[in-house]
């Protein structure tokens, strides 16, 4: 399973973002998806780009990826996963 750091994220263009926890407060433009619906909606998934999955901490985040990725989706955690994000000064969309 790949993983990514919150800064280099965050310098990417557009990525498709999977905030999996139910709290408030995501990574800018995150699609917001319980663990238990990834299985559901794997054919909205692209398999030509990678997904990036974030949790809180990122255990959670690990988990779905490593889900994803035995289905044949590029998925990649963020490591240390909101509060890392926060931790760095970036921004959290509120809704």
């Amino acid at each position: 399973m790949e993983q990514i750091t919150v800064d280099r994220l965050a310098a990417l263009t557009t990525p498709l973002v999977i905030d999996v926890r139910a709290a408030e407060g995501h990574v800018p433009g995150a699609l917001n998806l319980h663990p238990s619906q990834l299985a559901d909606r794997l054919d909205e998934m692209p398999h030509e780009t990678a997904v990036y999955l974030i949790c809180q901490s990122g255990a959670r985040s690990s988990r779905a990826a490593e889900a994803l990725s035995a289905r044949g989706i590029t998925a990649v955690d963020v490591i240390g996963g909101t509060t890392a994000w926060v931790a760095a000064g970036l921004p959290l969309d509120q809704s």
